[in-house]
């Protein structure tokens, strides 16, 4: 036998009747009659106990006899079977798995601490049972390997000083990360007939003898995109500042005030505080 079995055994309610009634049959029988049949009947009416199986619903139980499968209990209820029958108990329920943060490096080398939330059940007892030698630990042991190796295949995030342009990064692309590890955790624990429903990072951050740097980089990073936004308005804005005063004739400005012109509107177009206003008195040369 190298697959699933299921097993529907003999209705334990009835088998129940049949124990009362041989237990208190030969008690009452050794009372009035002292005969050793009683005894008999005792003896198998005890040896009947070790045969009476509960199965709580989304539980099931395995039966070996003497090493050799014989089936799986699936269905929930009072159940008779062979006293002989060794029970092995395994949960159907869906089952979260918080993995430990582990370190490992991404697509670029760099130390990042990440950990997996993982939500699984045993479709297949038997695999579960027989085929790996603690299903509870596999899962822990493939969960982290498949973790380690997700993280190597993606970068934790884009930066444009490397020339890297990646699609999907582990920062940004939760579904697609997700969705691809739970494709890795599925395949490895297949073989030991478990089902993943659902796959996610749960923590995901810089390692801490990196992470300093690593913000550090981040904020120069925003603050270099945001100041090519203001140069960009600024020029635009200096440019119809010119188009205007000139199609106006508001002013005539030769090159050079033109230049101081423009390079006053910069300075205080770019500037990261406010400009304080010198009111000219005079001329324009003055």
């Amino acid at each position: 036998m190298t697959s699933e079995k299921n097993l529907t055994p003999m209705n334990g309610y009835s088998m129940l009747f049949v124990f009362v009634l041989l237990f208190f049959g030969g008690i009452a029988l050794l009372i009035a009659a002292k005969s050793p049949v009683a005894i008999l009947i005792i003896i198998a009416s005890i040896i009947m106990i070790p045969g009476f199986v509960l199965v709580n619903p989304n539980s099931s139980r395995v039966l070996l006899l003497f090493g050799k499968y014989i089936g799986t209990i699936k269905k929930n209820g009072l159940f008779w079977v062979n006293p002989l029958f060794s029970k092995r108990k395994i949960s159907l329920r869906a089952s979260n798995f918080d993995s430990e943060r582990l370190k490992v490096n991404d697509k670029l080398g760099n130390p990042v601490m990440i950990s997996t939330i993982l939500v699984w059940r045993v479709t297949d007892t038997y695999k579960a049972a027989f085929d790996v030698d603690d299903y509870q630990n596999f899962v822990r042991v493939q969960t982290d390997a498949a973790v380690r190796k997700l993280a190597s295949m993606y970068p934790y995030d884009n930066f444009a000083d490397e020339g890297l342009d990646e699609d999907i990064t582990l920062r940004s692309s939760v579904n697609e990360v997700s969705h691809a590890l739970e494709q890795e955790i599925q395949e490895r624990l297949s073989m030991a007939g478990i089902e993943v429903l659902e796959a996610r990072i749960g923590y995901l951050a810089y390692a801490q003898e990196i992470a300093n740097a690593m913000l550090k980089r981040q904020q120069a990073t925003a603050i270099v995109a945001a100041r090519h936004k203001i140069v960009e308005g600024a020029v635009s804005m200096v440019e119809m500042a010119l188009e205007e005063l000139n199609k106006n004739d508001i002013v005539e400005l030769d090159e050079e005030r033109k230049a101081a012109m423009v390079s006053n509107l910069m300075v205080v177009l770019c500037s990261d505080k406010d400009a304080s206003p010198i009111v000219n008195a005079g001329t324009l040369n003055h």
